[in-house]
């Protein structure tokens, strides 16, 4: 399959690995198309790893993943451009942060989500909000961590949000997927994010997940 991955960092590098190793092809998305980060990657993992633009990345995928900063999902998302991204599933990993302090504060919750903006901006897209409650290495291979752990999916196309429960069951590794509901579920995931950052900073591993269990 055909996979864009919008984003050069950790993230989008991470996903775009494991995918390259189950034999897809792939390209990563950036805002130049030369971004040294992407040409690296891309000659570290073969013929098989493309890079390009946000746009090149969109229109490329078959699925596409929004591996981008939070705060710069939506301005890259309308660089790769609607008619790129319609009828397509797109996986979004991002969180609303601001960085710029050490308190992971969020740009928007409670009565809003990035994933809900997300969806509102791109209506014709199939938004599926996923992962961005775990670490990038987690994210690919829950392995990684000595007990099963839960992964959680945001939606409102249900085709999309099967599709991607295959990809995290199948091809990521993931044996507890939770469906949340629709998009607006993606509040409850988001706002978890500076626990998420506390806990890390708690106990100086970023290799950790949550784990629901019940009685």
């Amino acid at each position: 399959m055909k996979i864009g991955v919008l984003g050069s960092g950790v993230t989008g590098q991470t996903i775009g690995s494991k995918l390259v190793q189950l034999g897809h092809d792939v390209m990563l998305g950036s805002r130049d198309e030369a971004n040294p980060p992407a040409v690296v990657w891309a000659k570290e993992e073969g013929h098989n790893a493309l890079y390009g633009t946000f746009m090149n990345a969109a229109e490329f995928g078959e699925i596409v993943f929004n591996c981008t900063l939070g705060s710069a999902s939506l301005i890259a998302l309308k660089q790769a451009g609607a008619d790129n991204l319609k009828g397509k599933i797109l996986v979004d990993t991002s969180n609303p942060l601001d960085r710029s302090t050490d308190t992971w504060t969020l740009t928007v919750c409670n009565t809003d989500s990035l994933g809900e903006q997300i969806q509102r901006a791109f209506p014709d897209t199939k938004v599926v909000k996923t992962l961005n409650t775990v670490n990038a290495n987690v994210m690919v291979d829950p392995s990684k961590l000595i007990e099963k752990t839960d992964v959680f999916v945001s939606g409102n196309d249900i085709e999309a949000k099967a599709t991607v429960v295959m990809i995290l069951r199948d091809w990521f590794g993931w044996r507890e997927i939770i469906d949340l509901g629709n998009i607006t579920t993606s509040r409850s995931v988001e706002m978890y994010v500076p626990l998420w950052h506390n806990i890390r900073s708690a106990i100086s591993s970023q290799r950790f997940n949550i784990k629901v269990v019940t009685s």
